[in-house]
């Protein structure tokens, strides 16, 4: 039999105190702010409304991380914490004890309740909001400076989650005393309207992070695009699966690609722009990406690239100072390598994580290529995968990889003479013909000093879009493990 662990004195004595709403809120008054952490925990898990509702107003320190709680409020709790914080709205003048400024509904620091009082009244709103926000906003909270509350947040369609309903409905009616700040963005959504009742809610100037997906519409884009460019803050932005069933050669995508560049230009603080199967960028990139600042990560895939777009990227501003480049899922075999090879060596520089997928780059080409990828003296991640290359390609690959002194990892494709059908290419391996490149493979690798870890990528599997990796082992033999290409954001840079 278990031993049952015994309730502390002061959780015995919070618990009596909530039994007495009257008296519990009375108390709060000469309450010492160390106990008012368990004291809220106690009343959330109690569902005691009435005194949260006085808490909130008596809250001793700057923020509120609500967010930080193991076990999300229900709407009831939640709606009471808000019914606090209109109190204090409420009152004509601000009251000498009120010090509550920020509600924050992130959960970006899960031990601070278990760490109690003292920790927490180390987080302050500085740590919340993005530092430009603070300064042009709350850098003095005032009477008359609006209570911030701070929050991630996900447009969508269909469900949606009750507390965000409800939070954005009671701060559009508050506006003049209520500001919303999210970092993190994510819209998952077509809807317009779902859309816009958000946006119109949220000071646009906090967002940091931004995903926007599934726009199905181009007209949904355009309504959009204004609002992109007022998040003047923005550090990240990722655009996938935009209109993606549309044909990508319109004569209205010159339009959407200039209405898109037009916004995108404003965003002077942005680092990494990601775009995945968007309809409309193929031979558009210098009017989407024409008055960007220079970029840290640029990440595009399964769009149409035209030479004229490789050409623009090797001389654009906003490709001048990147450390991390994906293409992926381009065709060009049949295009002129050289833009491509003028890229890479004005990005050589400073790269340090270099991922070119699935583009069908032929034997020719990676030869031509072979001098600029040469050149990338930090790079520490490489992936190959994907392209049509001959065991002899590979093998010159990897010698001239080996020579980069702080590589750390390289994706590699299972060469042609790996399948059954060398013509027919990508399709089913050869067992006995790949076992015979994994050997080839292993002996280059021995014959030189590397300090990557080396993998072969086979096909994708049908479980979730992952790839089978053949990784070889420091004792030479092979580790096989089925795993997804790593996004830049997880590569060891």
């Amino acid at each position: 039999m278990g031993i049952r662990t015994q309730p502390s004195l002061q959780h015995l004595a919070m618990k009596s105190l909530l039994n007495n709403p009257s008296l519990a809120i009375s108390a709060l008054q000469d309450l010492p702010g160390l106990f008012f952490p368990s004291l809220f925990l106690e009343a959330c898990a109690g569902s005691h409304t009435e005194v949260l509702k006085a808490m909130v107003q008596a809250w001793p320190l700057p923020c509120l991380p609500l967010g930080d709680l193991t076990k999300s409020p229900d709407l009831e709790t939640f709606k009471a914490i808000l019914d606090g914080i209109d109190l204090l709205l409420a009152k004509k003048e601000r009251p000498s004890g009120w010090k509550l400024q920020v509600l924050d509904l992130q959960n970006e620091h899960p031990e601070i309740w278990t760490r109690g009082y003292h920790y927490m009244a180390q987080v302050s709103y500085q740590d919340i909001l993005t530092e430009r926000a603070t300064k042009s906003h709350c850098s003095r909270m005032s009477a008359k400076q609006p209570l911030v509350i701070s929050v991630n947040m996900t447009i969508k369609r269909g469900t949606i989650d009750d507390l965000q309903a409800y939070l954005l409905q009671w701060a559009l009616e508050r506006k003049e005393q209520i500001q919303i700040f999210s970092r993190k963005v994510q819209i998952l959504s077509d809807s317009i309207f779902e859309i816009q009742k958000a946006l119109l809610v949220v000071r646009l100037d906090s967002i940091h992070e931004l995903v926007v997906s599934k726009f199905r519409q181009p007209e949904t884009l355009t309504i959009f695009a204004p609002y992109l460019g007022q998040m003047k803050n923005l550090h990240f932005l990722n655009f996938s699966n935009i209109c993606d069933h549309l044909s990508t050669f319109s004569p209205n995508n010159f339009w959407y690609s200039c209405k898109l560049g037009e916004h995108l230009g404003q965003l002077q603080h942005l680092q990494e722009l990601h775009v995945h199967d968007c309809f409309f960028f193929g031979g558009d990139l210098a009017i989407i990406l024409n008055n960007l600042a220079p970029l840290k990560t640029l990440s595009l895939s399964c769009t149409v690239m035209e030479e004229s777009d490789l050409w623009f990227l090797s001389q654009s501003p906003c490709t001048s100072q990147l450390k991390h480049l994906r293409l992926r899922n381009f065709v060009m075999d049949r295009i002129n390598v050289q833009p491509l090879r003028a890229f890479l060596e004005k990005v050589a520089r400073n790269l340090e994580a270099l991922a070119l997928e699935e583009c069908f780059i032929t034997d020719a080409q990676i030869s031509a290529i072979l001098p600029s990828l040469s050149q990338c003296a930090q790079l520490r991640f490489f992936s190959f995968y994907g392209n049509c290359i001959s065991m002899a390609t590979l093998q010159n690959l990897l010698r001239h990889m080996a020579r980069l002194g702080h590589l750390r990892r390289g994706l590699y494709p299972a060469p042609v003479e790996s399948y059954e059908h060398e013509e027919v290419w990508f399709e089913i391996i050869d067992p006995e013909r790949f076992g015979e490149v994994l050997t080839g493979v292993a002996q280059v690798v021995r014959d030189m000093v590397t300090t990557q870890k080396v993998q072969i990528c086979t096909s994708l599997t049908n479980d979730q879009n992952k790839c089978h990796f053949y990784s070889l082992g420091h004792d030479g033999s092979w580790e096989v493990t089925d795993e997804c290409l790593p996004a830049l954001s997880a590569v060891p840079v």
